[in-house]
């Protein structure tokens, strides 16, 4: 398959990723189960083998430790997991924003499932939002997102997405994300993580601080060049042929992206600082990465590699206004 994404929704203007078919907005979640590709839901079945050879077929046997799950619509296998595994539906993904979207401004802007079914996830807009100068702005998200083949716990993680260039990054204060984790070993409770959650969100403006610290930092180009070989290339050496490095490629383009040719580098918020130097690294990971495909970069943003390395670029930006 081409493609991981199954199926997803949007509602607004083509989200960063640049996938799935657009609703207007304001939809019930009923709707949005329908488009999104969410409306199955996960089944499970005991493990059984037949013992024997080709040509003589055994008896049936189970294992009673581990369970099959399965979607209910095509019955596509997705997963063998142990029998303590707890599964989250994915309705429950979509029902966990009914109070928000209702009650407290919330509003759903995109969800999907991945990789025929093994992830899913959604995407609201909190209604928070902050401008930097040359009016930058940055805008709150939550994104509640979760795997049954055992790869991702349900994270439920405040996320922000800057608009001139729709980079997407996970909220962190002193080092630390603010996402949610309850790993599939135990029962999937929204009340409770929405209480936890109250926390996390309340550091929206203590982490826009830190982003608007980042921006007032003025950086030289030596200071570039070395945050770009941590960040990129895990190294700090004074080197003279950048071009010796295995990552170089990706080093030179984070540096073009820095220089210009970023979407919203020529701002005053990001031009020769620290937010720009970030803001390079987020769009690298999360439109120019090397990829199978546009969603496995999706993936990788989210929930791989790259949410891996924007989460680095981000404890080395925040190291040079500490």
């Amino acid at each position: 398959m081409a493609h991981q994404i199954e199926n997803m929704a949007y509602v607004g203007a083509t989200p960063w990723h640049g996938l799935g078919s657009q609703l207007s907005t304001h939809q019930p979640l009923e709707v949005w189960q329908r488009e999104a590709g969410m409306n199955w839901h996960i089944e499970e079945s005991p493990v059984r083998f037949v013992s024997g050879n080709n040509a003589h077929l055994g008896s049936i046997h189970s294992f009673p430790e581990q369970k099959v799950l399965f979607r209910s619509d095509t019955k596509a296998p997705l997963s063998v997991v142990s029998q303590r595994y707890k599964v989250v539906q994915p309705m429950e993904v979509l029902e966990f924003y009914r109070d928000l979207t209702e009650y407290a401004g919330f509003e759903l802007e995109t969800a999907g499932v991945l990789k025929g079914g093994k992830k899913f996830w959604a995407l609201a807009r909190t209604g928070q939002s902050s401008q930097l100068k040359g009016r930058d702005e940055v805008n709150g998200y939550l994104l509640l997102a979760t795997s049954c083949d055992g790869t991702l716990a349900t994270m439920a993680t405040p996320t922000t997405v800057r608009v001139v260039c729709n980079n997407t990054l996970a909220i962190a204060v002193d080092g630390a994300t603010q996402a949610i984790r309850v790993p599939h070993s135990t029962e999937f409770n929204a009340s409770r993580v929405k209480q936890q959650l109250g926390v996390s969100v309340s550091q929206w403006s203590e982490f826009m601080y830190r982003m608007k610290t980042l921006s007032e930092r003025k950086v030289k180009p030596a200071e570039a060049l070395r945050y770009f070989l941590q960040v990129i290339c895990s190294t700090d050496a004074d080197l003279t042929d950048l071009t010796q490095l295995p990552q170089h490629r990706a080093l030179q383009k984070v540096q073009d992206l820095y220089l210009g040719q970023g979407r919203g580098a020529q701002l005053a918020s990001a031009q020769n600082t620290a937010w720009g130097l970030l803001n390079a690294v987020t769009e690298f990971v999360d439109h120019k990465k090397r990829a199978r495909s546009t969603d496995h970069r999706l993936d990788s943003a989210w929930f791989g590699q790259g949410a891996v390395l924007k989460q680095k670029a981000l404890d080395h930006a925040l190291q040079l206004v500490a």
